[in-house]
């Protein structure tokens, strides 16, 4: 049996007049992440550890922002994408930890529907799904509230 373990990372600048989309669920909030697609840091984070783990190249290379067949694109459909590609190259998704660092609004209360918009997704049980929410501690960008940002590793088994 082999196993690949993956990273991956995003991050986005917070913009009035967007939604906020983080792990597929619509958090209430004034502001949203300024993207080409729906902006969802997290699930943009845990496709590139996907890609990464796989060997097939990253979120950009896959759904460039100079393709508008994926402006404003939910990212839960491009994640189904790339579990279909994991899937025909004969891999699954063992695991997956994650970390939003946002400094507001809490993420807390939306963590559980999260993992009900992922799991599923991913082939995972809720248990096998780690999603943690941390603030900067008002410090830098995200910290003042001008951004956020979403780190994931997985691992795969083929």
């Amino acid at each position: 049996m082999m196993f690949k373990v993956g990273l991956g990372f995003d991050s986005h600048r917070l913009v009035a007049g967007r939604p906020l989309i983080i792990g597929g669920v619509n958090i209430p909030s004034v502001v949203g992440c300024q993207a080409h697609s729906d902006g969802d840091v997290l699930i943009h984070a845990l496709i590139d550890a996907l890609l990464g783990a796989a060997g097939l190249g990253d979120i950009g290379q896959k759904f460039p922002e100079t393709d508008l067949a994926y402006k404003n694109i939910s990212s839960l459909e491009l994640l189904r994408r790339v579990m279909a590609e994991i899937k025909a190259s004969g891999l699954a998704v063992v695991n997956a930890d994650t970390l939003v660092i946002l400094e507001r609004p809490k993420l807390a209360p939306f963590i559980a529907q999260m993992k009900e918009h992922l799991c599923p997704l991913l082939d995972l049980q809720p248990s096998s799904l780690g999603i943690k929410a941390k603030t900067a501690e008002g410090m830098g960008e995200i910290g003042s509230g001008q951004a956020v940002e979403a780190w994931a590793t997985t691992l795969l088994t083929g």
